[in-house]
C-alpha cells in the first residue's frame, strides 16, 4: 500500500504552462484523508513552492532546493547549507570557462555572479529576487542551492568537466535544457524524502515517486515504485520501475487518482 507520493515539479507535476492543474489540490486533500501523504520534491526553493501550493500548503510536505530544505507537518525538519569554502572553489572553477555562469540562492534571493543578461530563466531557475554581485556572499549568508547556466547549451559536456574538477565536493546534475545543479554530496531529493519517511515511519516499499530529469535519479532509484515521465530523460526512464504518461496529459494526477481509488 502506498503511504507517500513524492513528485518533481517542472516537466512532471506541472502542465505545459508550468501551472499546477487545479485537480491536484483536491487529490492531495483526498489522499490525505485516506492516510496517504503527498510531498513535492523540487529544485525550487520552499518559498516559491508555497506559492504554487497555497490552497494546500498546510496539508502536504516539501523537499525543496534539491533536498536542502525539508518540511514535514508544516515544520522545518532539515536545512543543509553549502560550505563557504566549497562555494569559493566552485566559483573559481566557473571563472575558468567563459560559457558558464554561476547563480547562488539563499532563502529569499538569487545571487548572480555575472550580468543578468547572461542567464536564461528556465523551469526552477526563474531567479526570484535576482541580485547582481561581484564578490561571493559573506560566509554568514546561508546558501541553499547553486546552479550553473551553460550559454552553449551543452550541459552534458559541461557537467562532465565540472565533475572532473570538483567531484570531491559536488555532484553535478543536468537540469532543464541549459542548467546544471551543483548538488552537495549526500544532499539530494532522495535524502529529503528519506527524512520525511523517517518522520512518519513510512517504509521504502510504501513510497511512489515521479520525476523527469537527472536530479530525480536518486529518488526514482530509492523508492518502492519509481516512475519516470514519458517526456523524461532516457537514462531516467531506463532505471525507473514504470514509465507513465506526459506531464501535459496530467499523468501524475492520473496516478494519484488511481492510488486514491485503491485505498480502503
Amino acid at each position: 500500500m502506498i503511504k507517500l507520493i513524492a513528485s518533481d515539479m517542472d516537466g512532471t507535476l506541472l502542465d505545459e504552462h508550468s501551472k499546477v492543474p487545479p485537480e491536484t489540490f483536491e487529490l492531495i486533500e483526498a489522499l490525505r484523508e485516506k492516510g496517504v501523504h503527498f510531498a513535492v520534491s523540487s529544485g525550487r526553493r520552499y518559498d516559491r513552492l508555497c506559492t504554487f501550493f497555497e490552497p494546500v500548503r498546510d496539508h502536504m510536505d516539501f523537499v525543496a532546493s534539491n533536498g536542502a530544505q525539508v518540511y514535514a507537518d508544516g515544520k522545518l525538519i532539515d536545512r543543509e547549507v553549502y560550505s563557504h569554502l566549497a562555494i569559493r572553489e566552485l566559483a573559481r572553477v566557473i571563472e575558468m570557462f567563459d560559457n558558464l555562469h554561476l547563480a547562488l540562492f539563499d532563502r529569499t534571493k538569487s545571487f548572480l555572479l555575472d550580468d543578468e543578461c547572461k542567464f536564461v530563466r528556465e523551469v526552477d531557475k526563474d531567479l526570484p529576487n535576482a541580485e547582481r554581485i561581484w564578490d561571493l556572499p559573506d560566509p554568514e549568508v546561508n546558501i541553499l542551492k547553486a546552479s550553473i547556466f551553460c550559454d552553449d547549451g551543452n550541459v552534458m559536456d559541461n557537467a562532465y568537466v565540472l565533475q572532473r574538477e570538483l567531484g570531491d565536493k559536488f555532484v553535478f546534475a543536468p537540469s532543464g535544457n541549459a542548467w546544471i545543479d551543483a548538488l552537495q554530496l549526500g544532499v539530494t531529493k532522495a535524502s529529503g524524502i528519506a527524512q520525511i519517511m523517517g518522520h512518519y515511519g513510512i517504509k521504502t516499499e510504501e513510497v511512489m515517486a515521479f520525476g523527469d530529469s537527472m536530479n530525480d535519479y536518486e529518488i526514482v532509484r530509492m523508492v518502492g515504485c519509481g516512475c519516470a515521465m514519458a517526456n523524461g530523460r532516457p537514462a531516467l526512464k531506463a532505471v525507473a520501475d514504470r514509465v507513465v504518461g506526459y506531464n501535459y496529459e496530467h499523468a501524475v494526477q492520473a496516478e494519484m487518482r488511481r492510488i486514491l481509488s485503491e485505498q480502503k
